[in-house]
């Protein structure tokens, strides 16, 4: 095998988008997917504004037996079994085959099990009554449901790994997948990861004082990142998914190719050096951007996007700063950089995914998305790089290289350059 890695299929549902089309053509446009929610101001939650998306749940039985729709519960489950299997398929792959297919795998993640079928296992089971549970609950509660859906509709035989790492679960689950085909463990694999913030995860983020809470008058304007006005990240949810396939392998098959996995880097900064729980150490986010770019074998100077994790916070500006010193650039040097949060909010373990097939489809066709709602940017973000690289419109430009990026609690750190598809290499 070449053990070149290229991405021959895309899956996504979103807030401002169900299916790649419906996706590409609001993130052109600078469409928003957040929406005012009544029932947080019922439940007395400060913020009132979230990203879900508007999933038809009877599309589902498109996708699975109708045995397992009548079963399914969770909606981060339908999420993900939707994303997946639209990348398989848009990969030119058939799904319900009866064969096992020994070289492809499946790394998909998540961060919990959705609260709404939690509570009614203990709600049954302090009544008493376990026995009216049913057969299926344990397949909707264990994190590894979405991973066990996937391969089991798809026949996939090769490894099966569901894996956790808070905000970089997406990114790290995409890396993953890289590493086996890079490995020669596997030949093919669908990576991704799904999320459902549901009222009861909303309310302890809410708790912490962290979420936007300033504009549930005005919804689409709550999500902020490198803002002046910024006070918080939205919690959004959805899923993403992406077929990565050996470059021999996809050729063998004729499949398409739409851009490349150069290569990246995952690591924890320790929580020392001012990480923490909840914040990213600057040494080990920068550490992990240097390290994606040499595995890639590009120079940092030929990366002509960031996509940057950016979630409305404080932290964004110490995120500039440090992609400026893992770079090397600055001021004008430095490339566009812009927040997918900034249409959809913070989709938690969902958020690398989304934003990494964002990312390839502004190496697809050739531009760069708004960052929305950044009509006041912050000062501190001016001092390190130029207004210029803070796009508010679509900007129709050549990109051939992407950085992805993506910190999540706990201080794990990931990151992924992706590229346009050169056959020669």
């Amino acid at each position: 095998m070449s053990r070149r890695v290229v991405i021959t299929g895309l899956g996504v549902v979103a807030p401002n988008g169900v299916g790649v089309p419906e996706f590409l053509a609001s993130i052109r446009q600078g469409v928003s997917g957040i929406r005012y929610q009544p029932s947080y101001k019922d439940l007395h939650f400060n913020s009132q504004v979230s990203g879900i998306p508007q999933f038809n749940w009877e599309r589902l039985k498109n996708y699975v037996s109708e045995i397992t729709f009548h079963g399914l519960q969770g909606h981060a489950l339908g999420y993900g079994i939707m994303a997946a299997l639209d990348a398989w398929t848009d990969a030119g792959n058939a799904v319900g085959g009866s064969d096992t297919l020994w070289d492809t795998g499946c790394v998909f993640g998540s961060s919990v099990s959705e609260c709404d079928v939690v509570k009614k296992i203990i709600t049954r089971v302090d009544a008493g009554e376990a026995k009216k549970l049913g057969s299926r609950v344990i397949e909707q509660m264990m994190n590894s449901s979405i991973t066990a859906y996937i391969s089991g509709r798809l026949g996939l035989g090769n490894r099966i790994v569901a894996t956790s790492a808070a905000c970089a679960t997406g990114t790290q689950a995409i890396l993953m997948g890289y590493e086996y085909i890079q490995q020669g463990v596997a030949k093919r694999m669908v990576v991704g990861s799904s999320e459902h913030v549901d009222p009861y995860i909303f309310g302890a983020f809410d708790s912490m004082r962290i979420l936007s809470r300033k504009f549930n008058h005005a919804p689409e304007q709550a999500s902020r990142p490198m803002s002046l006005s910024a006070g918080g990240f939205v919690p959004g949810s959805g899923s993403g998914a992406l077929v990565l396939e050996d470059l021999d392998f996809a050729l063998s098959r004729n499949a398409k190719i739409y851009a490349e996995l150069l290569g990246g880097a995952c690591n924890s900064g320790g929580q020392r050096n001012g990480g923490s729980m909840t914040a990213p150490a600057a040494p080990g986010v920068i550490r992990c951007i240097s390290d994606a770019v040499a595995n890639a074998g590009v120079n940092p100077d030929s990366i002509d996007l960031i996509s940057g994790h950016l979630t409305a916070t404080a932290a964004d500006t110490l995120e500039i700063q440090n992609w400026c010193l893992a770079l090397g650039r600055n001021g004008r040097n430095f490339p566009p950089v812009n927040s997918l949060k900034s249409m959809i909010g913070h989709s938690l373990s969902a958020a690398g995914s989304i934003e990494s097939v964002a990312a390839v489809l502004q190496i697809i066709h050739q531009f760069v998305h708004p960052n929305i709602n950044l009509e006041d940017p912050n000062p501190e973000i001016l001092r390190q790089i130029d207004i210029g690289c803070l796009p508010t419109t679509m900007v129709e430009r050549e990109i051939r290289t992407v950085a992805k990026a993506n910190f999540g609690f706990g201080d794990v750190n990931a990151c992924l350059i992706f590229s346009k598809y050169n056959q020669n290499g």
